[in-house]
């Protein structure tokens, strides 16, 4: 029984210490494994750690010719206009034209009646006649104390001088009395409304009977030239500098579509007009079949190029934010923000003023994502 326990209890130690082996080596894989693992999740960490370098597509900056075709809104007024008024009070006593009828300069457009007008006219004419009449008596009173006075002591001298005096006062009054009958004479004459100018009554408003002349009355007629139109054409501020190909544009009309028409460049405004920040550039278009009317709408066509050449990219290589325009340069393998302004807008190329030098190297497409300094690998 003794060597049976024992055998047993030698039994049993064994069991367990192989047990024990079996655990330590389980352990052992385990831990080896899980060292494994967690140098490899570490070196994924350091690579990604690691800084890389991303491949941007490039392009040398360089100058070139900038032309572009803008098309601007622009509308037809007449060469000449001009609202007509009577100038003395009274009622209109005759039309002679009506709206659409084409006029000649000096034909006569409306006779205006104005009876007070007519009596200050002849009661001033009276009034000439009568100084005239002074005068002539005045003078030759004069003249004949005058031959007297040759003659020592027979005419006194305050006497010569009191004739003469009031000979000069009659005078004046009589070249007075023909001043006022002259005014009066050109204020008839403003009875008679007459053309200006060489045109087409586009406008009528007032009748036979109605009164004219009064501070708040409206113009009788609206005459303007339209055998002549001006073009003018609002062209924004950033345009106003550039040289545009003026030997003639071409616009159209709602009115006809279809067809092209050509205008000859006169003159600028000079000055930007702070309500659209534009400045009026005006062209002229002779109208000799009368196809066109005035206060139409067009649309012109104007070329405008630079007189040097200037810095073109594509439009993705302009980078715009908040708070800046941007291109980024690609100097020493370096990112670099370079403020810009843009010019004119050629669709696949776009014009833009900056501290760059020709020969730089830009990004073909920009983005705030690239701060400065990134490192880039540049691929064209």
């Amino acid at each position: 029984m003794i060597v049976t326990a024992y055998i047993m209890t030698f039994i049993n130690k064994n069991i367990h210490m192989r047990n024990t082996r079996k655990v330590v080596t389980q352990i052992m894989i385990s831990a080896l494994f899980a060292c494994q693992t967690s140098c490899k999740h570490g070196d994924k960490e350091e690579e990604r750690k690691k800084p890389v370098n991303d491949s941007v597509a490039v392009f040398v900056l360089t100058k070139e010719p900038i032309n572009k075709q803008l098309s601007f809104p622009s509308e037809l007024i007449p060469y000449e206009r001009a609202e007509i008024f009577a100038k003395v009070n009274g009622f209109i006593k005759e039309i002679k034209v009506d709206i659409g009828d084409k006029v000649q300069k000096d034909q006569v457009l409306a006779v205006v009646e104005a009876p007070e007008m007519l009596a200050t006219y002849e009661q001033a004419n009276s009034d000439l006649q009568a100084a005239r009449s002074k005068y002539m008596a005045s003078l030759d009173v004069f003249k004949r104390i005058s031959n007297a006075s040759k003659v020592n002591g027979t005419i006194a001298l305050a006497e010569m001088e009191k004739s003469k005096n009031q000979m000069l006062a009659d005078s004046s009054t009589l070249e007075a009395a023909k001043a006022k009958v002259r005014a009066y004479a050109e204020l008839k004459d403003y009875l008679i409304i007459r053309s200006p100018f060489s045109g087409v009554v586009t406008q009528r408003m007032a009748d036979a009977g109605a009164m004219v002349g009064t501070a708040n009355s409206k113009p009788i007629f609206v005459l303007e030239n339209v055998s002549t139109l001006r073009l003018r054409v609002p062209v924004q501020e950033a345009y106003t500098n550039v040289i545009s190909d003026t030997s003639q544009i071409t616009f159209v009309v709602d009115a006809q579509p279809d067809k092209i028409y050509k205008a000859k460049p006169s003159r600028k405004s000079g000055a930007i007009t702070k309500e659209n920040r534009t400045e009026t550039w005006e062209f002229i278009f002779t109208n000799d079949k009368m196809e066109l009317k005035s206060g139409m709408y067009a649309n012109a066509t104007i070329k405008l190029n630079r007189q040097n050449p200037s810095f073109v990219v594509p439009p993705p290589a302009v980078a715009t934010t908040l708070e800046k325009k941007f291109v980024i340069r690609l100097k020493n393998g370096l990112a670099e923000w370079i403020d810009v302004r843009s010019g004119m807008n050629a669709g696949d190329k776009i014009e833009i003023f900056g501290k760059l030098s020709e020969g730089d190297t830009l990004l073909k497409k920009a983005t705030d994502e690239i701060k400065p300094e990134t490192k880039l690998i540049p691929k064209k």
